[in-house]
Order: C-alpha cells, then structure tokens, then sequence
C-alpha cells in the first residue's frame, strides 16, 4: 500500500540510520556477517512497527555497530514504538528503562511490576 519511490526512501534512510547507506547497492554476498545483521534490523524497521522484538541485536556486531543500532531502538522507543529486547548483555539490559530477568521460564525479576502497582 506505499507507492515504490516512497518505499525505497524510506528503505534508503533506514540503511542510513543502521549505518550502511554506503553500502545500499551491495548484494548480501558483498556484506559482512554484522553488515547483513544491520540490514535485517533495517527491514524489520522500514515499515515503522508498534512492536519490534529483537533478540540479541547487537550479538554479531562491534562496539560501535551494536551502539549504532541500540540508539536507533532508544528512538524509536521514544518515537512510542515498544521494544523487546532479549539478551544475555548484561550492560544492554542495564541500559533499558525496563528489565524482566526470566529463569527457566518464570520471572524472577521485574523492576517495572512495582510502579505499575502504584499507578
């Protein structure tokens, strides 16, 4: 339901905002293993979600990569989409504004479920 030019910009400034706008008219062949992980993270992104999941999204990348993609999740989450993040990362999941820690299919931890109660 979106015209053709309006679908490739949007595509074209995803690729931007993961970091390979340079990259736009390379094949998969051409990428790097973390360069394809930007690329299904950009596809995921392009048809702008209420809802992403995203399981360990910066596990193939380096520092600077996985930094790139987990600000471009803070904004969209700013933007009012929501984000699930699954991941062993323990320095991601302190930086998210919620964590639910899950043991072997239980929570053990949720440090939103107390102010929730409040509201």
């Amino acid at each position: 339901g979106v015209a053709t030019a309006e679908r490739r910009r949007r595509a074209a400034d995803t690729l931007e905002r993961v970091g390979l706008g340079h990259r736009i008219w390379h094949r998969p062949t051409e990428l790097s293993g973390g360069e394809r992980q930007r690329v299904a993270i950009a596809r995921a992104l392009v048809a702008r979600p209420a809802i992403v999941l995203a399981d360990e999204p910066t596990g193939n990348l380096d520092s600077a990569s996985g930094a790139g993609v987990l600000a471009l999740l803070e904004e969209l989450h700013a933007e009012g989409a929501t984000i699930a993040v699954i991941t062993h990362d323990q320095a991601i999941a302190d930086r998210l504004p919620r964590r639910i820690d899950l043991r072997d299919g239980r929570i053990e931890r949720d440090s939103g479920a107390l102010a929730e109660a409040r509201t």
